[in-house]
């Protein structure tokens, strides 16, 4: 098991890593809207959040060797489910081919005042 660690995502602001490779499974931290260029959260609706998030992960997957065609597993946090449409046309985007498992969650808040969050897990084929 090892860490795996890019420039290209936002750096852990705690005791965690971007994502911990296992072998053939790589499990990605929750990511939310940071630019990894400003280390600052995104301005703007749950939509462009979620494709900011979004391009953390892939980030994250490449530097693992991964793309978004070996994600098996996401989940979602929302700070209010009335975002879920725009949040569900900027993960398409991502996801149109593969369709990942997923489950989407209401949490009371999240890091920086973020209005979403997505973790990932991918398969090592």
């Amino acid at each position: 098991m090892k860490p795996l660690l890019t420039p290209h995502a936002p750096q852990p602001i705690g005791p965690y890593s971007q994502a911990v490779d296992s072998g053939n499974v790589v499990f990605c931290s929750g990511q939310v809207a940071i630019v990894p260029q400003t280390g600052k959260l995104l301005e703007g609706d749950a939509g462009a959040q979620t494709e900011q998030a979004l391009r953390n992960i892939s980030e994250i997957l490449k530097a693992g060797g991964l793309s978004y065609a070996d994600v098996v597993k996401t989940t979602i946090f929302l700070v209010d489910m009335s975002d879920f449409p725009a949040v569900n046309a900027a993960y398409v985007n991502a996801f149109a081919q593969t369709k990942p498992a997923r489950s989407t969650v209401a949490v009371a808040g999240l890091p920086l005042g973020a209005k979403v969050e997505i973790e990932a897990i991918a398969i090592r084929r």
